[in-house]
């Protein structure tokens, strides 16, 4: 049974939640109906754009800063000065908005939570309602949580110990099926950013802080310009003043990186920063240039670190980039979980947490993410040793550094090539990843590290390019479908005795890997794997 929304604005196409009436207001709905109408017509015209801009790179296997837009590469300005909430970044933890994850990020220690409506949530009716619900809790000092495995209970802690909240709405690609306004689902984007912003601007205000956001999978500055249309048009419906957002612009696609400047520049007055992401950067060159050969083959995830020339030349560009503008530049994730049985383990990894923090922290980025409390203290410390009583370090400008455009995409650069074992990983964590993402699951403990949407995304890209790159592994084995899919029968056998009978009858084990097989086997390519996945997701 399908419950009306109170609006006469919308359908709501979902079975009734507790408290739902709490957030879908119609006062709200008519906020993200404007939203729709006005702004989801440029955001289709966007889209095909970058199936054109595809098409070009596929074509010429090549990319280059804009000419358009040299005047603004070369232009004076800077973006608008940081609030106090978020002057100083120097740790940020992600995790997605269920009660517990809420209630631990804010009370982490880091500067910062990004509250993730994206990558890191599976987008159920529930966990997308559910999840506004936490954060409004949270604003009111009303939330708590208990355990019912363990019977520990979790609370607030004092308001100036909590972390600030940056909150990442889902990318222009998803739409939103339960939620219709004019017979049409509205983007996923504004619906997470619709209802979040409007019950929540003049909250985040009163308590010092503002609507903050972090803009996910953005592939030009255009895409940057549509958000900040979006900004203006919103601050004026709420009535607050033009300003009050701030946006930080994951850099997690090629293309982007090659418009770094142009995106600050479409967003100065509402700009808090860039991010330099991994796995969803690596999966877009793949996707953008899996038809140039041999040389843009990327070698197993785990052997493209940061310290990857191409890499390096990405992070480096960004940080002068953002401060030459007066932005805060953002680092990559330590995905790293502490065992809670193994402290070899964890002296291991801690110390590649630490060198990859050092690192950060000497190349100038001003903050860098973790995606577990643990990490928090590790991560800081890295940070205080560079800034000490410093916010941020966007004093360096870092005009040593000078990065022409080939070798943002000189792939390689790195001396590694795929390995067998390498793409017996990709089946291990794709398949696993999917399985819980189609339960509800964004983020995702595996293998002793926390993953999301972008690792199933790089895992399947890469399957995907080394069968149609005629890749020969280490073994001598060719890389082809038939390999693939001999690989995953043995991983879903290897799983089926790992949980149980009952477990993986209950579980979405056979469901996941059909899916992994159809998005990396395919001849025609999916944009994003969570298009098909979202079409198989219950709730």
């Amino acid at each position: 049974m399908s419950a009306p929304a109170p609006s006469p604005l919308a359908i709501v196409d979902a079975e009734p939640l507790p408290r739902q009436d709490e957030v879908l207001t119609e006062a709200a709905l008519a906020f993200v109906a404007e939203l729709h109408r006005r702004f989801t017509p440029r955001r289709d015209e966007l889209l095909a754009r970058r199936a054109d801009r595809r098409a070009e790179i596929a074509r010429t296997s090549s990319l280059d800063f804009l000419p358009d837009t040299r005047e603004i590469r070369e232009g004076d300005w800077k973006v608008a000065p940081a609030p106090a909430a978020l002057n100083d970044r120097r740790v940020e933890i992600t995790g997605p908005t269920d009660r517990k994850m809420t209630i631990n990020a804010l009370n982490s220690g880091a500067k910062v939570w990004l509250a993730d409506f994206e990558d890191a949530s599976a987008p159920t009716w529930e966990n997308v309602v559910t999840g506004q619900l936490n954060l409004i809790d949270a604003y009111e000092r009303r939330i708590d949580f208990t355990d019912a495995r363990t019977g520990k209970s979790y609370a607030l802690k004092p308001a100036e110990q909590l972390a600030t909240v940056v909150m990442r709405p889902r990318g222009w690609h998803l739409q939103e099926r339960h939620l219709q306004i004019d017979g049409r689902p509205v983007p996923g984007a504004l619906v997470d950013f619709g209802l979040y912003f409007f019950h929540n601007a003049q909250r985040l205000i009163d308590l010092g802080k503002g609507p903050y956001f972090y803009l996910p999978k953005t592939e030009s500055h255009l895409e940057a310009r549509l958000w900040n249309e979006i900004f203006v048009f919103a601050q004026d419906y709420v009535g607050i003043p033009q300003g009050t957002v701030r946006a930080t612009v994951l850099i997690e696609t090629i293309t982007a990186a090659y418009e770094m400047e142009e995106i600050l520049y479409e967003l100065r007055d509402h700009a808090a920063g860039l991010n330099a992401g991994r796995w969803d950067y690596l999966f877009s060159i793949v996707k953008n240039f899996r038809d140039g050969g041999e040389k843009f083959v990327l070698p197993d995830r785990n052997a493209v670190t940061m310290t990857a020339p191409f890499m390096r030349a990405y992070t480096e560009l960004l940080v002068r980039t953002c401060h030459k503008r007066g932005a805060h530049a953002i680092g990559g994730m330590a995905a790293f979980i502490p065992s809670r049985k193994d402290a070899e383990i964890n002296k291991v990894a801690f110390e590649k947490v630490k060198a990859d923090k050092d690192r950060e922290a000497g190349d100038g980025f001003d903050g860098s993410w973790v995606a577990h409390p643990d990490l928090v203290p590790i991560a800081m410390a890295s940070f205080d040793a560079v800034l000490g009583a410093k916010p941020n370090q966007k004093d360096r400008l870092r005009e040593d550094v000078s990065v022409a455009p080939g070798e943002l995409i000189a792939i390689d650069s790195l001396d590694a090539k795929p390995t067998y074992e390498g793409l017996r990983n990709a089946v291990q964590v794709g398949i696993r990843y999917i399985e819980a993402w189609l339960r509800g699951l964004g983020a995702v403990g595996i293998f002793g590290l926390m993953e999301d949407a972008a690792t199933a995304e790089i895992s399947r890209s890469q399957i995907w390019q080394w069968i149609n790159a005629g890749v020969v592994f280490e073994n001598g084995t060719l890389a082809t479908a038939d390999l693939a899919r001999e690989v995953a029968a043995a991983e879903l056998t290897a799983i089926r005795a790992e949980v149980g009978e009952e477990a993986f009858a209950n579980g979405k084990w056979q469901q996941a890997h059909d899916l992994l097989l159809q998005v990396a086997l395919d001849a025609d390519y999916a944009d994003f794997l969570t298009l098909p996945a979202y079409d198989q997701l219950t709730g």
